[in-house]
């Protein structure tokens, strides 16, 4: 694995290696400290888009790890501006040991990758975010012991994290099943591409009705209604999507002991309540936490092998 760009390029395999890698590291982690596999590497944290898990639990794996991480803000680089995205990449490889990203434009994610002679991490971008879906399996093998035959159930716009948990579903033997309305479902490329990654007993449902959708539902997820970048859309969104909220009504037409998740940050009130949030059905701040683990598996992978 040379970068970690998307779900889409990893073998099953290497997929749950990355998720037995991040058990073993949260296990010493709470066990006293991670050894200092990444002492004396660097990672810079290239921002276009401001977050706050992605950017503390990438900085926190690397200093738990030995290593050093530091933010560059949008107004520092301004990476397709300023400077060219693949001069960037040039002239990183020359400082650090690996670079994560956080973009709008998938394309500049590749770009860095084709450029760069360090590994390129994907930190999110508007086609996918696969170091969120690592988290959230990460989440689910921890409260359900298993990945295979479960029933996650996506609730709401089908957005690049959307597409992540279709991929690392599909892989790690999962029933896949989204609940959109028809403007804004996954586009049949990328349902075709899932159903490729197909191993035994995954599948792909399609609903437009989330309370058929999440009947026998192990895990319920969602996200914002209106991602970053996508602010004048919102007065139109918010009337289209009340009836994809998950709330309390929507949660007992699932399993009684079905997890619900959320990548964060929520937009509470509207697509999740604090009902649910707070509720004992919640698995989001663990999830949250998770991120940090799964990002020292992804790191500890690309700069030790």
């Amino acid at each position: 694995m040379k970068h970690f760009l998307s779900i889409a390029d990893l073998t099953p395999h290497e997929l749950r290696n990355l998720l037995d890698l991040a058990i073993k590291l949260k296990m010493e982690w709470r066990d006293g400290g991670n050894k200092p596999l990444l002492q004396g590497k660097s990672l810079a944290l290239v921002f276009q888009k401001p977050s706050l898990r992605t950017r503390v639990s990438f900085e926190m794996g690397m200093v738990h790890l030995g290593g050093y991480a530091f933010y560059m803000s949008p107004a520092e680089i301004k990476m397709g501006g300023r400077e060219s995205v693949a001069d960037v990449a040039r002239v990183l490889s020359g400082y650090v040991d690996a670079v994560m990203a956080r973009v709008f434009a998938h394309d500049h994610i590749l770009e860095l990758a084709k450029y760069s002679s360090v590994p390129i991490i994907n930190g999110l971008s508007d086609y996918n975010h696969p170091a969120q879906a690592l988290a959230d399996f990460l989440t689910i093998l921890e409260h359900k012991g298993r990945t295979e035959g479960l029933k996650m159930v996506y609730v709401g716009d089908a957005n690049n994290v959307a597409r992540s948990l279709l991929f690392a579903a599909m892989k790690l033997g999962s029933h896949f099943a989204i609940a959109t309305p028809p403007r804004y479902a996954l586009k049949e490329d990328d349902l075709a591409l899932g159903r490729q990654f197909s191993t035994a007993g995954a599948k792909v449902e399609v609903f437009e009705d989330p309370a058929q959708a999440v009947i026998d539902a192990d895990i319920i997820y969602t996200d914002v209604w209106t991602s970053m970048g996508q602010e004048a859309e919102r007065a139109e969104r918010l009337k289209i999507f009340p009836p994809y909220q998950v709330n309390q009504q929507l949660i007992s037409r699932a399993k009684p002991d079905c997890i619900v998740l959320h990548c964060l940050p929520a937009h509470r009130g509207e697509e999740i309540t604090d009902e649910v949030a707070d509720g004992p059905n919640s698995a989001l701040f663990p999830q949250a936490e998770n991120r940090m683990h799964a990002q020292k598996a992804i790191l500890v992978e690309l700069l030790t092998k």
